[in-house]
């Protein structure tokens, strides 16, 4: 089992993508179960229709698969899947009127809440009280700022890949992050050390 799974995380996300261009049903499968929890999880974050997210995620690889002749044979994987998936929710939005006809995605709000599992990180009570504290403030941040975070140190996406995901140029996606950060550090009270060790970890 263990050598199963070693195999699986070995190989990696450009053989897997040039070999479902090919019409490899592994690959792609390989694919699905690598990023459908993540997917999940962001399309979550975009929207409060649990269902309408899976059937957003299904939709996009089902595309894959039909017009995977037509892929781009480089691209990031996992930015691309990412991507697909915000903008399949956008129309969804649109289509539903849930938010007003736009053709961005600038309406969407990001409504994942940040949370760190104590037990990762101590047991001890002040330790606790600093990660409760930094969860505070990663969930009153605003929406944009939250998500290019939660992209940046969760997902780990580049900046480029950030700002062509939220549709803005690299100098604006920049300062999401940059403000985020600021905003994040200028109320943070304790050391800087532990706050760069907390952040990390409550991504």
């Amino acid at each position: 089992m263990k050598d199963a799974i070693l195999k699986f995380n070995s190989i990696d996300d450009a053989m897997l993508w040039n070999n479902l261009r090919e019409g490899d049903e592994k690959s792609f499968s390989m694919l699905f179960e690598r990023y459908y929890t993540d997917l999940v999880r962001y399309g979550n974050s975009l929207s409060p229709y649990e269902e309408k997210v899976q059937d957003c995620i299904q939709d996009v690889f089902t595309d894959i698969w039909v017009y995977r002749n037509a892929l781009q044979s480089s691209v990031i994987v996992k930015a691309y899947l990412l991507s697909s998936v915000r903008k399949r929710i956008a129309r969804l939005y649109e289509r539903d009127h849930i938010f007003r006809k736009t053709t961005s995605t600038d309406s969407i709000a990001f409504l994942l809440e940040f949370s760190v599992d104590y037990e990762l990180i101590d047991d001890d009570y002040a330790t606790k009280e600093k990660v409760i504290h930094l969860n505070n403030l990663l969930n009153d941040l605003p929406a944009r700022q939250k998500e290019a975070l939660y992209l940046r140190y969760h997902q780990g996406l580049t900046v480029e890949q950030i700002a062509e995901m939220l549709d803005v140029n690299y100098q604006s996606a920049s300062n999401l992050l940059h403000r985020g950060l600021l905003s994040l550090r200028k109320e943070w009270k304790g050391s800087f050390t532990i706050f760069l060790m907390l952040f990390s970890s409550s991504f």
